[in-house]
């Protein structure tokens, strides 16, 4: 997913380069204040470039963090594209099928969790900008899950080809069936998401017992879709 529009689109390397330390610098403030004490200027200085250079590409610092949560998904999605890739050659990687669950949709769902938990934990900025702008935006609220489980669908799609629901490949039943898989995948992104914040809120780690029962609930509930 590209970055969001910027007022000017970075042509060389060097201003490529520019931008990502702009950025870097922006996830490293925010691990250290609130978005709400976050400054262009600050950023500059972070990042050792001058402040024109940040205007260059972002009016404000809320584009500066809409295009850090964009970058996050971006990252997200080479993580578990990674973490995928390196799983398929093990074995019982059959379509939802596998010893305790593992393999196909079950084992890439366990996997989406675990990655959010790695960026949570560890990713600068992350914990307070995730995949969306942390202050009031003018889009819709749920915008920011709306891209995500977008995003999750198309980048699970060959694992979710072997449970998609029922009509998917037949013509007539791919509009009906597709829908439903959007909602499907829709539902348990704000789902997942309402419970991984409790357990970060129960414990900074994110609680273990409730970080287990999200991703059963999960399998639980895209099985009625995808079994």
């Amino acid at each position: 997913m590209p970055i969001p529009p910027l007022r000017r689109q970075p042509v060389q390397r060097r201003s490529a380069e520019r931008l990502g330390r702009i950025l870097d610098a922006c996830a490293e403030l925010l691990d250290e204040i609130s978005y709400e004490e976050l400054s262009t200027r600050a950023v500059a200085e972070r990042a050792n470039v001058p402040i024109g250079s940040v205007y260059r590409f972002f009016s404000n610092k809320r584009a500066m963090a809409e295009a850090l949560a964009h970058r996050n998904l971006d990252e997200y999605a080479a993580r578990i594209t990674r973490r995928l890739a390196a799983s398929e050659s093990g074995p019982d990687n059959g379509p939802g099928s596998g010893p305790n669950g593992g393999g196909g949709w079950r084992e890439a769902m366990d996997v989406v969790v675990d990655e959010y938990l790695a960026m949570k934990r560890g990713a600068p900025g992350f914990a307070l900008i995730e995949f969306g702008n942390p202050v009031p935006a003018t889009a819709q609220p749920q915008q920011p899950n709306h891209l995500v489980a977008d995003r999750l669908r198309m980048l699970l799609a060959d694992r979710l080809a072997g449970g998609a629901p029922a009509g998917v490949g037949d013509t007539a039943g791919d509009e009906a069936a597709e829908e439903r898989l959007r909602v499907a995948f829709l539902i348990a992104v704000e789902t997942a998401d309402a419970l991984l914040r409790l357990a970060f809120r129960v414990d900074p780690e994110g609680d273990p017992a409730i970080v287990a029962e999200t991703k059963e609930l999960l399998r639980a509930y895209l099985a009625r879709v995808l079994d």
